[in-house]
């Protein structure tokens, strides 16, 4: 059993050590509403870039939209420091109560533009981002890396220390090397070497994929919450099932089909009501996959889902599926 310890973020506590990661195309506010009702402490809004070009944008200006539930934590990402401080400004004046900085993500379309992990071969520019972004806003600005750019050239420790003196409330690493992507096992030992090493609160990312995993990272790394990313994908309870079994060393019950509908159609209809008709059916399409991935093998419900094209033909198809299949 882990021993619940609270995890600060400046004035801010949480209630418990798990945090839903940003993820663009993910990470909007029906998700992070329902990942916070399941228990994640502190759910991350996805990536906003730093260049004010693109913030009139719909898929911008659905970002900017700080109204949820909890804490409201935006992430950003950009190179130039005048801009990221901007950015900053601008999304604490619409609600952001906490500012994450991108340096993590390992996307080429990112990277391309020296933001995400790209950053990390540059420390000194880190340490101008930072101290701009920091001193531009009055919330708590929290940093999300990766432990390097390849396995030649982790510094994922001098950047941690970076972070820590130019006033970064939380580190959230992601324990792969940008030139991992997603391939390979996550690098604990990495995370546990910059925990020992940093007096900010420390947050593991990658491969947490059950209770169990969650209770072992925890443990292997020290890290003061863990923050879950695709596992929660059709599977927002995630949240729960691991904070159960951190409270009493006992696993959940798998949810049955039945249970699982009362999460699949009210997202859904909050995914349309959002977007609108137009764009909800196509970004709902996803969500039903991965929530029902293990009962639909073969793949036939999924391909004549996505040939519908209006949310009532959605939702009648969902209520169809579950009425067969328990």
């Amino acid at each position: 059993m882990v021993t619940f310890q609270s995890m600060q973020i400046g004035q801010f506590k949480l209630n418990n050590r798990l945090i839903a990661a940003p993820m663009a195309g993910i990470s909007d506010k029906p998700f992070r509403q329902l990942c916070l009702e399941n228990g994640a402490a502190l759910a991350v809004s996805e990536m906003l870039s730093s260049n004010p070009d693109v913030w009139k944008t719909p898929k911008s200006k659905h970002r900017l939209i700080h109204d949820d539930c909890g804490i409201k934590s935006v992430q950003i990402a950009g190179s130039d420091p005048t801009e990221m401080a901007l950015a900053a400004r601008v999304n604490v004046d619409s609600g952001a109560e906490i500012i994450d900085i991108n340096m993590g993500c390992p996307a080429k379309k990112v990277n391309k533009k020296l933001a995400g992990s790209a950053l990390l071969q540059h420390p000194k520019l880190v340490e101008s981002i930072l101290t701009e972004v920091v001193n531009a806003v009055e919330v708590p600005v929290t940093l999300k890396i990766r432990t390097g750019w390849d396995k030649d050239n982790r510094n994922c420790l001098e950047i941690a220390k970076i972070a820590e003196a130019c006033g970064i409330k939380a580190l959230s690493i992601h324990g792969r090397t940008k030139a991992c992507l997603f391939n390979g096992e996550a690098e604990y030992d990495s995370i546990r070497l910059v925990k020992e090493s940093v007096s900010i609160p420390i947050i593991a990312n990658g491969d947490i994929i059950n209770p169990i995993k969650a209770k072992a990272v925890l443990d292997l790394t020290g890290a003061d919450a863990i923050m879950i990313g695709r596992a929660a994908q059709g599977k927002p309870w995630i949240f729960q099932e691991i904070q159960h079994y951190l409270d009493t060393g006992e696993l959940l019950p798998k949810k049955t089909l039945s249970e699982i509908r009362s999460f699949v159609l009210p997202h859904i209809e909050a995914i349309h009501s959002f977007y609108g008709e137009e764009k909800g059916y196509r970004i709902a399409r996803k969500h039903v996959a991965w929530y029902l991935a293990d009962y639909t093998p073969d793949d036939q419900f999924r391909r004549s889902f996505n040939a519908l094209e209006t949310a009532s033909a959605q939702l009648e198809a969902l209520e169809v599926f579950f009425e067969n299949h328990y």
